[in-house]
């Protein structure tokens, strides 16, 4: 109050007994706003929070910031002050009907209390993993907009940008509270490069699945396919890196079995090839993964294999090679060693 000036402690006691809100609001004084918001303490400061809010929104003002209310004279926990506060502004930015308040500020000054918010944000962010866009709305209220995208090989991430400010005692708490946050911030970051030459290999689905995890995932995905061998870099939180890296590691091992098993598809296509009846009494070449599989079956005595012609499944009878589709209708089908002539 001494900082505001004479000018707003008499328009607090002009407005003394008449808040019906449990707040009444005063012009800035000498402090670098436009207004104040007094509260009336009544240790209920999730509900305070949220008309504080309301209060913003109805007045359009742009930005808030908030004191770590209750943590004072009125002496809550700070760790219970946090989780309060931070509910009461998820539940407003969640609300479609807020259009005016873009900015909300926490302001705390006991450097103590900065693990029991960060404390209390880590764990919402872990409970709404699921909710990505819930969180993410949440981030921009309290953060601020949405700042510059950065444009992938293959997408847009949306990068929010936090901005703390800090106040203390003298520089050197200042200094000292800055890197233990700096600290904080890197212990919860991680870059993994995956290099390999089967990333030269993905088609649109390996990309559409890299979009995926990057959109539900606290990561940015970064193709360097130019570079030899092709890379791809994840970088973000700590346990998302994690898990993309093996998502990423599964996909590369998945396109090398698939090249392998077209490979040896190719090389049995040149020894022998299975064919189905075509029209006009002719006989038409199976796929060579098809062929492969029938090939397989054949060698290893299987009795049956289940597949497809021309979209209808049939049931194949290894020892008499004939396909039974659904409907009970029987065709023939040929096996042709190539070296050897028709069996």
């Amino acid at each position: 109050m001494d900082a505001a000036g004479s000018q707003v402690a008499d328009e607090c006691a002009q407005y003394a007994g008449q808040y019906r809100s449990g707040f009444v609001t005063t012009q800035g004084g000498n402090l670098l706003c436009s207004k104040i918001i007094h509260l009336i303490t009544d240790n209920q400061v999730k509900s305070q929070v949220s008309k504080v809010l309301h209060e913003c929104e109805q007045r359009r003002y742009k930005s808030v910031a908030l004191p770590a209310i209750g943590t004072g004279q009125a002496g809550q926990s700070p760790a219970k002050v946090a989780d309060e506060m931070l509910d009461a502004i998820v539940e407003f930015a969640g609300q479609k009907s807020v259009q005016h308040l873009q900015t909300i500020k926490i302001v705390i000054f006991q450097a103590n209390m900065l693990t029991d918010f960060y404390e209390s944000m880590k764990k919402r962010e872990d409970s709404h993993s699921s909710t990505t866009e819930s969180l993410s709305t949440f981030k921009s209220f309290f953060w601020g907009k949405k700042q510059s995208s950065e444009k992938k090989k293959f997408m847009e991430k949306k990068v929010y940008l936090v901005t703390f400010q800090i106040c203390g005692e003298s520089q050197e708490k200042v200094d000292a509270t800055e890197s233990w946050i700096k600290d904080l911030i890197l212990k919860e970051q991680l870059e993994n490069t995956v290099a390999d030459e089967a990333i030269e290999s993905f088609d649109e689905t390996q990309i559409a699945i890299l979009e995926d995890l990057q959109r539900r995932k606290q990561v940015t995905i970064q193709l360097e396919n130019k570079l030899s061998p092709p890379q791809i870099k994840i970088s973000g939180i700590s346990r998302d890196v994690y898990s993309v890296s093996l998502e990423v590691q599964r996909m590369i091992q998945q396109i090398k079995s698939t090249e392998e098993e077209q490979s040896k598809a190719e090389l049995l296509y040149n020894l022998v090839e299975w064919r189905y009846p075509g029209s006009n009494n002719s006989f038409v070449a199976f796929d060579k993964l098809t062929n492969t599989q029938l090939e397989h079956a054949k060698v290893f005595k299987k009795p049956y294999l289940n597949i497809k012609i021309n979209k209808k499944n049939y049931k194949v009878d290894l020892n008499t090679l004939k396909a039974t589709d659904d409907q009970g209708k029987t065709i023939n089908l040929q096996r042709v060693a190539k070296d050897e002539g028709k069996w």
